[in-house]
Parts: structure tokens; C-alpha cells; sequence
């Protein structure tokens, strides 16, 4: 896929986590010559901004747990659009590839005989270092483990059983509603004292958070008011500051 600024079609397009000004050049020249913008409720309406007055803006949210625009619906308007603009827009947050079902929505149009373009968005998961929460970090954790907390069929993915049995940091999309589940299975592995923390609206004036124990996700997100959507972080990276305050000198001299 030829993915020049200057081509013509559908851009699948990652707004970021939150934060207008987190999204990719690309992303930016191409929303200024929009046409027309499908945008959802996690991407940052100030995006919208960028496009030129004569946009056409087409909303077609999906709140969790609430009513929502389907996917069959937003597939048909993709397509739709697409045959009467040259440059449409489908604006997704964080990265449209991770959980955003944006390659699902580019391979209908593809189909179609559309042509159609990624750009990529920072992912939500990566807001973690707006609470000095990083996902790797030499001598805690060497690699990432991302999950959907509630599947398709709407249960708690048995990856995170695997997931528990590696070092690696366990990030969770789409988890509170599974927070109760997901606390228990850790509790359940003899892992409940592992660290956590739950970043709501993460890069933004108004982000939450709360860094606790696995044992105590339920409770402590209770305590601090937080909802969907939010992202759980899993993993003793939460207390990597601390880690690395105690080893600081180890680190200069490595």
C-alpha cells in the first residue's frame, strides 16, 4: 500500500491515546485535507479541528457497554463515502491496529475495490508513561504481553493464564469490567502482591490513575472512581522508578 500523503482514498488513521498533539505528521497533513471523518469517542474531537471547514464529519461512536453505531453500519458508510470523496478519513484512537478493528474495516473496503492506507497511532497502552510507568525496563521486564480483557463472546481471554506464567509486563484493553475476574485470577496463581495500576483517559488534563496490588484491582479502582475505558497495566515494571532508585548506581556503572 502506497502510503503518500498525496494518494486519494480511505486512511485508516491512529488519533493517539488522547492528547491532539500526539498524532503522527502524516496523520496531521492528511486530516488537512480531509474530505470527510469518521471518528469514534476515543478519538480527541480537537482533531477535527485540522480539517478544513468544508469537512464532512460523520460520527459513529462506540460508548462500551452502551449504544453503539455497528460495525456493519460504519463498514457500509466507510464504503459509501469512499465512492463519493477522494480523501475519507476513518479516525480511530490510540493505533487503529490494536484492538481497534481497523484492519477489519480496511480489508471490507479492500474488498470493494477501495483503495486504503494505515497510519499508525500511539497506542493508549503507551499513556503508561504519563504515571513513570515504563513497559520494559532492563533488569524488571523484557518483553510485553497485550490483551483484550473481554472477548468477542464477551469472557475473560485465557491468554492472561499464560500471560501470568512469564516475566513480562501484561497490559489489558478493554479489562474493568472483567477487573473483579482478572484480580482473582492473579490471586488464584499466587500472584495477588503483584504490582498494577489503571490509567483512565491517559495523556489528557483529566487522566486517572491508581498503582496497587494485582489483589486489590477491584477495590482500589472502586476508591479512585475509575471506568472504562482504561487500560491495566500488570507487572512489577508499575514500581520501576523505586527499582530504579535503588539500583541507580548499578545502572551508571553497567
Amino acid at each position: 500500500m502506497n502510503q503518500k500523503t498525496g494518494d486519494f482514498g480511505v486512511f485508516i488513521m491512529g488519533g493517539g491515546p488522547g492528547d491532539p498533539e500526539l498524532i503522527t505528521m502524516k496523520a496531521f497533513n492528511v486530516l488537512k485535507r480531509a474530505e470527510v471523518i469518521l471518528y469514534d469517542n476515543l478519538s480527541n474531537e480537537k482533531l477535527l479541528d485540522i480539517a478544513p471547514k468544508t469537512c464532512k464529519m460523520i460520527y459513529v461512536g462506540k460508548q462500551p457497554y452502551q449504544e453503539y453505531t455497528p460495525q456493519e453500519k460504519i463498514n457500509e458508510l466507510i464504503v459509501e463515502n469512499a465512492h463519493q470523496y477522494q480523501v475519507v478519513v476513518r479516525l480511530k484512537g490510540g493505533d487503529p491496529f490494536i484492538f481497534g478493528r481497523g484492519f477489519e474495516e480496511l480489508i471490507y473496503a479492500e474488498a470493494r475495490g477501495i483503495k486504503c492506507h494505515y497510519i499508525p497511532g500511539i497506542s493508549s497502552m503507551q499513556g503508561a508513561g504519563f504515571i513513570d510507568v515504563p513497559l520494559t525496563h532492563r533488569g524488571i521486564s523484557e518483553s510485553v504481553w497485550i490483551l483484550t480483557g473481554t472477548k468477542k463472546d464477551g469472557s475473560l481471554t485465557e491468554d492472561l493464564k499464560c500471560a501470568m506464567k512469564s516475566s513480562a509486563t501484561v497490559v489489558i484493553y478493554m479489562g474493568m469490567k472483567k477487573v473483579a475476574e482478572i484480580s482473582k485470577a492473579y490471586c488464584d496463581a499466587g500472584l495477588g502482591t503483584m504490582p498494577a495500576a489503571i490509567i483512565q483517559h491517559a495523556t489528557l488534563p483529566h487522566q486517572k490513575q491508581v498503582v496497587c496490588l494485582a489483589n486489590n484491582l477491584q477495590e482500589a479502582a472502586e476508591e479512585a472512581g475509575l471506568t472504562y475505558p482504561a487500560i491495566i497495566i500488570i507487572g512489577n515494571v508499575v514500581q520501576a522508578k523505586a527499582y530504579a532508585a535503588l539500583h541507580q548506581s548499578d545502572l551508571l556503572s553497567a
